[in-house]
């Protein structure tokens, strides 16, 4: 079940985004970048850099590259995978998924991973143009926290 979508007052001024966004599917995607883009903004974000990709396959190349080349306080991926008739997006989500995980793991900066894989365009619409759970809100939210995580970490002592 959806939950709808809390604005939590988070604010991490001077803090640096990227978005990696598919281009395929660009109705839903689009709208997810736009409330990422807001949510960001909204909490003061310093700079939000916007990276356009084809398609949800190619998200993990440009995130390796931002994670190893930039400082940013974190990496929202977004994209939008529609399941057809074949297994051919299912094997594409699970590939993302492996890729994005792996790339917080080791360039220990968080990804956050809103590709989704979907059932039909009913469950794209609730999920990226209603904005009660536009999973775009959602993924700057979590990157807002994570980038709080991640600088609180950095500034504790060792134990």
């Amino acid at each position: 079940m959806l939950r709808k979508i809390r604005h939590k007052k988070v604010q991490l001024r001077g803090s640096t985004f990227a978005i990696v966004a598919s281009c395929y599917n660009a109705r839903y995607v689009d709208a997810m970048v736009r409330a990422a883009q807001s949510e960001l903004k909204r909490a003061g974000a310093e700079k939000i850099q916007i990276v356009r990709v084809p398609g949800a396959y190619e998200i993990p190349v440009v995130a390796t590259k931002l994670a190893r080349t930039s400082k940013l306080s974190a990496i929202i991926c977004l994209g939008v995978i529609l399941r057809g008739e074949t297994v051919h997006a299912a094997h594409i989500g699970e590939a993302v998924s492996r890729a994005l995980m792996e790339i917080q793991l080791v360039h220990e900066i968080p990804i956050i991973h809103e590709v989704l894989l979907l059932e039909n365009e009913e469950q794209a619409f609730v999920r990226c143009l209603n904005p009660k759970h536009n999973r775009g809100t959602e993924a700057a939210q979590t990157a807002l926290t994570m980038a709080r995580v991640m600088k609180s970490l950095d500034s504790e002592s060792a134990f």
